[in-house]
């Protein structure tokens, strides 16, 4: 049964994603945005002025401990999302944590423990699912007109220092694995319907002020016999952003975020895919829709658990080859 009532949500990250989240939840009918943390007080007020969120506050213990807030959206850094979606389903609150749900899989776990225990929504900001390019795509699969033969799957940035999306210092370190090849390890197991049976890493060098390493190789095959090259840097000085190749039986198809084009550099028109050309507020409407209808939504955290599990396998691997 769908409940009719007002969705009240917390947004927690005052940065780049979570101004995307707040400007989403805007266009979704019957939703308020009663509270935002960010990571200073002041920085909290100034984003719910900007924003026209209820109020600014500077813990997510206060947004948790408050009766109008039914659930939460975590924008916040890598390094405290396990903890964070863990403190929501701990506080009875539904819970979107943005990719990565964790950077280790004893936390990513841990997480979907918390989840099947309290049976509250709990879902991974995997937007690859949501992308009205990749939604195409999949239909197209659905309907056996397209067979998936390779994803080639670049995944490019040029950062060479802590800087997030807007430019500024970061506190925290990016990481190529757990956050940025997240998204195709999941996507690739979703699109094919078929679970990852090998995964192969190497990287380059550890850079020596970062301590990450800036360029990755990454190979998948499916139990459906598709593979999946993934070429990650953050040393590529151009165009920025992960750029998606589907070679398939009847065509190839290139995803750049929400849009989509043949192998010929033909545009495809995805505008009547779903309601929205956005990924971000598509994520977030079936966040609201799932606590509504009372459902397991796409992305939630038992979905894309395997995904974790393989970047697991791969940093093992990584790890490993470090050690020779």
């Amino acid at each position: 049964m769908t409940d009719d009532r007002t969705v009240r949500v917390a947004l927690a990250g005052g940065g780049a994603f979570g101004a995307k989240h707040a400007a989403a939840l805007r266009r979704i009918k019957g939703v308020e945005v009663t509270a935002v943390v960010s990571s200073t007080l002041d920085r909290a007020q100034a984003f719910a002025a900007e924003h026209g969120i209820g109020r600014g506050v500077a813990t997510l213990d206060e947004a948790l401990a408050m009766d109008d807030v039914d659930a939460v959206i975590l924008a916040t850094p890598t390094p405290m999302h396990a903890a964070q979606t863990l403190a929501c389903l701990e506080a009875g609150k539904h819970v979107q944590v943005e990719i990565p749900l964790a950077a280790s899989l004893a936390d990513a776990e841990e997480c979907l423990i918390a989840q099947q225990r309290t049976g509250l929504v709990a879902m991974v900001g995997h937007t690859r699912r949501f992308n009205p390019s990749h939604q195409w795509v999949r239909r197209r699969i659905q309907a056996g007109e397209f067979r998936i033969q390779q994803m080639d799957v670049q995944t490019y940035f040029f950062r060479r220092t802590n800087l997030n999306a807007l430019g500024q210092q970061r506190s925290w370190t990016d990481h190529l694995l757990w956050h940025h090849a997240a998204h195709t390890v999941d996507l690739f197991a979703y699109q094919t319907g078929s679970p990852i049976v090998q995964a192969n890493a190497i990287q380059g060098p550890i850079h020596p002020e970062l301590g990450i390493a800036m360029d990755m190789s990454i190979q998948l095959k499916a139990a459906s016999g598709a593979i999946c090259t993934l070429s990650l840097s953050f040393n590529n000085d151009g165009p920025l952003g992960t750029f998606f190749r589907y070679i398939g039986d009847t065509g190839t198809y290139l995803a750049r975020y929400d849009d989509l084009f043949t192998g010929k550099d033909e545009p495809i028109d995805v505008s009547g895919v779903d309601v929205s050309m956005d990924g971000i507020e598509l994520q977030d409407r079936e966040f609201v829709a799932a606590i509504r209808e009372g459902r397991e939504p796409n992305s939630s955290i038992a979905q894309v658990i395997s995904c974790y599990r393989t970047l697991a396998a791969l940093e093992a691997q990584l790890d490993a080859g470090a050690g020779a």
